[in-house]
């Protein structure tokens, strides 16, 4: 029997800090979170549409960030981004983690060539922050 050295967490080599100072960089131009959508929605600094992209319109208008826009990523496509114009950043979310329609929606999104950023958190992560939803 081996004794380790190491915890797990050290076990495989920690990145360079120039490689992880890229990669989370790169993060960062994919993804934001929940407390800086909500500090943008409060501060009146919303530069971006928000769009919640999974959920029925029923459950939308039952609960939703503040904002936000309803839109099922499988109706992203030019004629329902069209009311934007095409350097609109678009902010995308879901019902949290477990749910993949954020990201389905900015590779919809991204197809298009326009700029997005996914929500990470979704709803959950917004409900996490104490941050309260709205209903149409």
């Amino acid at each position: 029997m081996t004794t380790r050295t190491h915890s797990a967490v050290a076990e495989i080599p920690a990145a360079n800090p120039t490689e992880a100072e890229s990669h989370f960089s790169r993060l960062l131009t994919l993804e934001t979170d929940c407390w800086d959508v909500h500090e943008a929605i409060t501060t009146g600094k919303q530069d971006f549409v928000l769009l919640q992209t999974s959920a029925s319109p029923e459950s939308f208008a039952t609960e939703h960030i503040p904002g936000a826009i309803h839109l099922h990523h499988s109706l992203i496509n030019e004629q329902t981004l069209g009311a934007w114009p095409h350097d609109t950043l678009f902010v995308v979310y879901c019902a949290g983690p477990h749910c993949n329609g954020a990201d389905r929606g900015a590779a919809n999104v991204a197809m298009l060539g326009r700029r997005v950023k996914k929500m990470i958190g979704g709803k959950t992560g917004w409900l996490d922050e104490g941050f309260s939803f709205v209903a149409s």
